[in-house]
């Protein structure tokens, strides 16, 4: 037993720690948004904070049994079939299902929006059961899990680090994630910018399962910083717009 945690008592180890912690958590945030979403879906508060709470604990259980199977997992970036020149590999297909479903689901959604937004008749509000959500909560887990346990095993080749920091990361997600719902089911404007956030990280996650991103480019970080300047760029308009409506 103190062999397994070893690790821990170095410099070392502590930086790697805190470094993955810290990783993961940013490398959540579209995990969040994406369980935001859906569980404003559901009718009642209750229900929201149920299917949240499920939602990343599946989360945290998937992350753990991949990190379980590192092996399995290291097979995954090996090309299973070859389309003429181009090798298609485990990694590749989940990457675009889970790229694809993100791309489509979202840009529905969008589009619904307008059309509520225009009366369109025989348009109404979206509604989704417990089941519904859980299930769409657990398909995109697996596809963010994978990302982030890919990232995870390329920084530390440690399992209980590892496992340690997956572990902190969704616990602080898991607090942090009744605030953000709270944020986008509020705000209509930080909504759509939320859709828009998932479209584009579906995009990315597409253009990496065809390897279309470039060596020493990473496009994920931009998106990150993109999106970060214009939620807070929205967020000071919020607050402009709640200061003139008090003087009004």
């Amino acid at each position: 037993m103190a062999d397994i945690f070893a690790p821990l008592l170095s410099i070392d180890g502590l930086i790697s720690l805190v470094t993955l912690i810290l990783l993961e958590i940013v490398l959540g945030v579209d995990n969040i948004i994406f369980i935001a979403i859906i569980c404003g879906y559901l009718p009642n508060k209750k229900d929201q904070q149920k299917a949240r709470a499920i939602g990343l604990s599946l989360a945290l259980i998937i992350r753990i049994l991949l990190l379980m199977t590192i092996s399995w997992i290291a097979h995954l970036v090996h090309p299973l079939i070859y389309i003429d020149k181009f090798g298609v590999s485990g990694r590749d297909m989940i990457l675009f299902a889970g790229g694809a479903f993100l791309i489509i689901k979202t840009i529905k959604e969008i589009t619904h929006k307008f059309k509520i937004a225009d009366h369109e008749k025989g348009i109404k509000a979206t509604h989704l059961t417990m089941t519904q959500a859980i299930l769409q909560i657990f398909l995109i887990d697996v596809v963010f899990s994978f990302d982030s346990i890919l990232t995870a095993v390329g920084l530390s080749n440690i399992i209980i680090i590892m496992v340690i920091a997956v572990t902190i990361s969704m616990l602080v997600m898991l607090w942090f994630a009744p605030y953000v719902s709270d944020c986008i089911n509020k705000y209509p404007t930080i909504k759509i910018l939320a859709l828009a956030f998932l479209v584009v990280i579906g995009i990315l996650l597409v253009a990496e399962s065809l390897h279309l991103h470039k060596e020493g480019i990473d496009f994920k970080s931009y998106a990150y910083v993109a999106m970060a300047f214009s939620v807070i760029v929205e967020l000071l308009n919020i607050r402009m717009r709640n200061v003139q409506g008090k003087r009004q």
